[in-house]
C-alpha cells in the first residue's frame, strides 16, 4: 500500500472517531462525559487537519519529483 493510500484511510479513520465522539457526546446526561467527547472530537479535528496536511505534502512532493 502506497503512502497515500494509507493516509487516506487514516483520516477516514479519524472522521468515523470524531462522528462517533459527538454521537456519544450528544447521548449522554451526564455533563463530564459531553465535556470529554467534545473534547475528544475536536482533538480529532486537530489530527485529520495534520493528516490533511502530510496528505497534501505527500503530493506536492511526488509531483515535485515527477517533474525534475
Amino acid at each position: 500500500m502506497t503512502v497515500k493510500k494509507d493516509l487516506e484511510k487514516a483520516v477516514a479513520a479519524a472522521e468515523s472517531a470524531k462522528g462517533t465522539y459527538a454521537t456519544f457526546a450528544s447521548s449522554t446526561d451526564d455533563q463530564s462525559a459531553q465535556t470529554m467527547f467534545q473534547q475528544m472530537s475536536q482533538d480529532m479535528d486537530r489530527h485529520i487537519a495534520q493528516l490533511n496536511s502530510r496528505l497534501s505534502s505527500t503530493a506536492e512532493n511526488k509531483l515535485n519529483n515527477q517533474q525534475e
